[in-house]
């Protein structure tokens, strides 16, 4: 009889052991890993773009992945259209935007920005042997934008002075398909983005002479507590030469 109660005395421990342990193991396991959501559009080379096995990869990437790491995060990625960007921040489906944004006054007045990592400017681009060489060639062309864009802005602006049409897309590639086909004679871009793909399909362009736009910059949410803690990240990788790093990396033109 004792060697009975003992038994089940054994068994009965057993079991309190394995559950405290599986206890033990389904917190560890169920406690969540804090993520850091970020926004983009992957179409905008070298900061943010699909390499060919379809990961999206760039100067802005890295610099997320940075953040991330500086701030304890674990990094998530959503790729969208440019010009629904400042809408995921306002809806919180995205926690930040690092995706070329150049922070306009406009802009701010939906999003908190963090301080400017970069500034490019803004280039015409043109096919290889165009005639159009300066901004008063332009009068009576087509000129192609992405939606949302601050090369979007200045267009509009723009074509009061100088008489063009402006024709909006949703993104880069499109553009530069649409000036390789001739269904516009014009593609007005980032700088960075421009030169790129100058080099890669056998293109031309200049600069835009007029322009003034901001840097790009992080943005977030209104009253994001990130804007701080990510501002101090960014020092930081300017002290240390992170930022420096990562634009030799992508072979960004630093301004």
């Amino acid at each position: 009889m004792k060697k009975i109660v003992l038994g089940i005395a054994l068994v009965f421990a057993m079991v309190i052991t394995t559950a405290c342990g599986q206890s033990s193991s389904g917190n560890t396991a169920n406690k969540k890993e804090k993520v850091l959501v970020m926004g983009t559009s992957a179409d905008f080379a070298p900061f943010e773009t699909r390499d060919t096995s379809g990961k999206i990869v760039g100067f802005d990437i890295d610099l997320a992945n940075y953040i991330a790491k500086e701030l304890g995060y674990k990094l998530e990625i959503k790729d969208m259209k440019f010009d629904g960007l400042i809408g995921a921040l306002q809806s919180k489906r995205v926690d930040m935007v690092l995706s070329g944004m150049s922070a306009t006054k406009e802009r701010a007045k939906n999003v908190d920005f963090s301080t400017q990592y970069h500034h490019s400017g803004e280039m015409f681009v043109t096919l290889k042997g165009s005639n159009i060489k300066k901004l008063e060639d332009i009068k009576g062309k087509t000129v192609g934008v992405q939606l949302g864009t601050i090369q979007e802005e200045g267009a509009d602006k723009l074509k009061k002075t100088y008489n063009f049409n402006v024709k909006k897309l949703d993104n880069s590639t499109n553009l530069v398909e649409e000036l390789l086909s001739k269904r516009i004679q014009v593609a007005y871009l980032d700088k960075s983005v421009a030169e790129g793909y100058i080099k890669k399909q056998n293109l031309a362009g200049f600069d835009d002479p007029t322009s003034s736009s901001p840097g790009m910059a992080v943005a977030f949410p209104k009253g994001s507590k990130l804007t701080a803690k990510v501002n101090k990240v960014l020092a930081k990788a300017e002290k240390n030469g992170k930022l420096a790093e990562l634009k030799k990396k992508w072979k960004i033109d630093q301004q």
